[in-house]
């Protein structure tokens, strides 16, 4: 099957008063069309800034190097205005943050038609059409009515549902999904992770999924790629994730999931610590000050090494922990 989006040692670094900050080091993956692949880690991991360097989306302190090859384009070797072609059109994402990422301003159809406008050249009635169309299947209410309010008059839940809604508007070839359903109850959460798979399976398009809650991995992806520190700790299918992590820091995302057949005298198992200062990195493995297995070799920084078949891990233990 061909490769749609190949990412090849993507760094992302930041300009800040207190020192230079390495976000992204060194990133690889690949991504088919109808593939959902989901990127999980902690907060300031590096999963959405990696996202945002890809499409040309950094802050203004930010800066970034490697190739980002979609149907074997370098994203990054492209203009804005090259890039403005495909954002939306071929790549959406959808931002973590419904209640800043909707223009305050503009009604929602406005904000919705002339994405439809402008990417798939319908005319404004179909435009109004399509967009209430797909308004009603994310489960907002009397869409056609509400089409023609302003993002203050939703919910944060509404937005984040209307946010998904443009995204899936132009059925990209990529969807960029970061964090699409934290302000979602969790049926809401299920309703919507089934849409997204149904648009995949029935366009072919790829995912992203953008997440910290390995829980929402789990019946929406086909492989897992966990970030930490601005680094790949573990990758494989979701299958092989769950069945046998390898990496500690894995096990400890899995291990914090509420679980329905966990006894009730089973507390949730918190990863100790917080994650490294990005400023100051701590020598050898960036997780080992948190890590209940580390030894030694651990003062060592790990490669990134293939323990079988489409696996890989940066980790020192030869065990599964």
């Amino acid at each position: 099957m061909s490769v749609l989006l190949e990412v090849n040692g993507l760094d992302v670094r930041f300009e800040t008063p207190e020192g230079e900050v390495h976000a992204v080091r060194g990133l690889n993956f690949s991504l088919q069309p109808g593939e959902t692949l989901a990127i999980v880690g902690e907060s300031g991991s590096g999963k959405s800034q990696a996202m945002l360097a890809i499409l040309g989306l950094l802050a203004e302190n930010g800066a970034a190097t490697g190739q980002a090859r979609f149907k074997g384009e370098d994203l990054m070797a492209m203009t804005p205005q090259e890039l403005n072609r495909h954002r939306g059109r071929d790549i959406a994402m959808i931002f973590q943050d419904p209640m800043t990422s909707l223009n305050p301003y503009l009604s929602i159809e406005r904000q919705m038609i002339e994405v439809a406008m402008h990417h798939q050249g319908l005319g404004r009635r179909e435009a109004r059409t399509h967009a209430i169309e797909m308004l009603r299947a994310v489960r907002i209410p009397d869409p056609e009515t509400r089409i023609r309010q302003y993002p203050h008059e939703f919910s944060g839940g509404m937005r984040q549902r209307i946010m998904i809604a443009i995204g899936l508007l132009c059925e990209p070839d990529v969807l960029i999904a970061d964090e699409p359903t934290t302000a979602l109850d969790v049926t809401v959460q299920s309703q919507l992770a089934a849409l997204v798979d149904e648009v995949v399976a029935r366009s072919n398009m790829a995912a992203i999924l953008i997440t910290h809650d390995l829980g929402v991995v789990a019946g929406m992806s086909d492989r897992v790629l966990v970030m930490y520190a601005g680094e790949v700790v573990e990758y494989g299918t979701v299958e092989q994730i769950y069945a046998q992590p390898l990496h500690p820091y894995t096990r400890g995302l899995i291990d914090s999931v509420p679980r329905l057949d966990r006894e009730d005298h089973e507390a949730l198992h918190a990863i100790p610590g917080n994650p490294p200062n990005m400023l100051a990195l701590p020598p050898g493995c960036s997780f080992r000050e948190r890590c209940a297995h580390a030894f030694e070799a651990c003062a060592e920084a790990p490669e990134l090494s293939e323990p079988g078949e489409g696996r890989l891990k940066r980790c020192h233990l030869e065990k599964a922990p």
